[in-house]
């Protein structure tokens, strides 16, 4: 009898609890269409398929929108810099980045309906950041310009080819790939030597290339090869032709890492932002975001085979790791920009 009692109010608080959580995504989406825009940083429409999130929001609730790109770093400057005069309501920022944001007191909570279901390592507890999908370093070579595209670091050390690998210390994807560097030659988070090494050869050769690994530079023929997410490296590379350029996971190894949602703390379109969060770890949204070819992090979402058929094989994900010490990341992440300078472009070329 208790048993049955006891199911009987579990189930009846559970469906309570939806129907609150229904009401408040009413009263949500009701106070976010009175606001009637977002305004994002860092969220362009050719970043993880982020355009479909933002036409979503537009069909479906009248939201307008506006991108300003720009790297992790400065975004959460931006919401410092503005505070009450924001001009952004909510960005999009690498793994290492979020607890920053937060530190620096500039972002707002809000926990998804989802959130259950985001794993406990890729959110902040109060809601003040999560992941919505993954990333893998991964290597994109211009087939005309690279006779043997790179499968392995040691391939791209063996090369005769200029690497891009974008704004070191600014950038979380650029920041991402020294670690990943360092880890595949036997350094970690606390040690990132191995990576800087790396670099150092790569620039003593006069192979070290500072071009934006940008889609219009991939386009224009100005990158050989660079060193991105895989995410970007495989929009990019259908965006502009197929088999024009080659995208691979590096075989020794590589870090899977993530990017967080921040809303601005003094955000103009707060009840937007919520709602664009809200969207964002839906089942859609989630879907939105691996049609870019991110890797979602609800992984009880169902991906459409055409959008799984788009992706890298699983086997080359095999020597891929996680960070595992956030703390030494968030510490060696804030040097890299001085690192950079003193131990890699002092010998460039």
């Amino acid at each position: 009898m208790k048993n049955t009692l006891f199911t009987a109010s579990l189930l009846a608080f559970s469906l309570i609890s939806s129907a609150h959580a229904e009401d408040n995504v009413t009263t949500l989406i009701q106070k976010a269409q009175q606001e009637g825009t977002i305004n994002s940083v860092g969220m362009p429409d050719s970043w993880a398929n982020w355009k479909g999130t933002w036409q979503d929001l537009n069909t479906k609730y009248g939201l307008k929108h506006q991108d300003t790109d720009m790297s992790s770093a400065q975004d959460i400057a931006k919401f410092a810099a503005e505070k009450k005069n924001a001009t952004a309501d909510i960005g999009d920022v690498g793994f290492a980045f979020a607890k920053v944001a937060v530190s620096k007191g500039v972002v707002q909570p809000y926990k998804p309906t989802t959130w259950d279901d985001i794993p406990d390592w890729a959110k902040d507890k109060e809601g003040y950041w999560a992941l919505g999908y993954t990333g893998t370093i991964a290597f994109i070579s211009n087939n005309k310009l690279v006779k043997n595209a790179p499968t392995s670091w040691q391939d791209v050390l063996d090369g005769d080819y200029k690497v891009a690998v974008g704004d070191v210390g600014v950038a979380a994807q650029a920041n991402n790939a020294i670690l990943a560097a360092a880890m595949a030659f036997g350094g970690s988070e606390k040690n990132l030597k191995p990576g800087m090494d790396f670099f150092a050869k790569l620039a003593k050769q006069g192979r070290l290339s500072l071009a934006d690994p940008s889609v219009a530079n991939l386009e224009k023929g100005e990158i050989e090869v660079a060193i991105m997410w895989d995410f970007n490296a495989l929009n990019y590379r259908d965006q502009i032709d197929h088999d024009r350029f080659s995208v691979s996971i590096p075989k020794e190894g590589s870090i899977i890492s993530g990017y967080a949602t921040l809303i601005n703390k003094y955000a103009q379109h707060p009840n937007a932002a919520k709602l664009a969060r809200e969207y964002i770890f839906s089942d859609a949204g989630q879907i939105n975001l691996a049609e870019g070819y991110a890797r979602p992090i609800r992984t009880n979402v169902k991906l459409p085979e055409s959008i799984q058929a788009k992706l890298l094989p699983n086997e080359q994900y095999k020597n891929v790791h996680p960070i595992k010490d956030f703390t030494a990341w968030e510490k060696s992440s804030r040097q890299l920009a001085r690192q950079w300078q003193e131990q890699v472009m002092m010998y460039q070329q």
